[in-house]
């Protein structure tokens, strides 16, 4: 018991404040809550998971370059889709959203939180304590992880209930940005060196372009609803 709740409290301390967490603010503007928990819960489980039992397996396999490159393409794209608003072709895609929104969840969330601090910390632990206590260490890192999310969520719905039409949209577009490119330019730093002349113009580049798409998709959208 001692020591899951030693492990539970420092996961739970570790993810306060993480990009997971903040993430998980920006999701509410874009998926429903039994959605965002569904995919989270099972994206951290299989996450601490990993951890846990393969020691990091994942992590040494794959290439952390390429992690930080998919983690920031996936922010900047929810960054753009989140222009398009809530009530673009709702009814069309109702179906689609109930079917899929926690598979969306699930592979942003287990993307950016791979090769994380939490899961680091998950390692540690499983490393540690060995195999005999492997189900106590990766239920008590999937439940601090979790609890530390589940704020992130309450604080984003509360947002929405009581803030100003729209504002939550616009909140969740800077975060999923800044995300977006800062972690861009670790996996351009991490692929080419961080002391190369070209990360930041590939990073600037990159900047500009998504700058250009979603001027496009923001006056397309304000032309639908004009039009409406």
């Amino acid at each position: 018991m001692l020591l899951f709740m030693k492990v539970l409290f420092t996961q739970f301390i570790a993810e306060m404040g993480d990009k997971t967490q903040l993430m998980l603010v920006a999701m509410t503007s874009k998926f429903k809550l039994k959605d965002i928990l569904l995919g989270t819960g099972v994206a951290i489980l299989v996450l601490n998971g990993l951890a846990v039992l393969a020691g990091g397996l994942v992590s040494t396999v794959v290439p952390t370059w390429l992690i930080r490159l998919i983690a920031g393409a996936a922010f900047l794209f929810f960054a753009a889709t989140t222009l398009k608003g809530d009530d673009d072709e709702e009814e069309n895609v109702k179906n689609r959203k109930i079917k899929f929104a926690p598979l969306s969840v699930f592979c942003t969330f287990f993307v950016a939180e791979l090769g994380d601090k939490t899961q680091l910390t998950a390692i540690t632990f499983g490393a540690n304590e060995g195999l005999s206590a492997a189900v106590v260490v990766w239920l008590a890192c999937s439940l601090g992880l979790f609890a530390a999310d589940v704020i992130g969520l309450l604080i984003g719905y509360l947002l929405k209930s009581k803030a100003p039409e729209g504002i939550l949209n616009t909140v969740a577009f800077f975060i999923f940005s800044i995300f977006g490119i800062l972690t861009l330019r670790q996996g351009f730093g991490l692929l080419m060196g961080a002391e190369s002349s070209m990360v930041l113009p590939l990073t600037a580049v990159v900047t500009v372009a998504f700058v250009i798409v979603c001027l496009v998709l923001y006056r397309k959208s304000k032309a639908v609803h004009t039009q409406k």
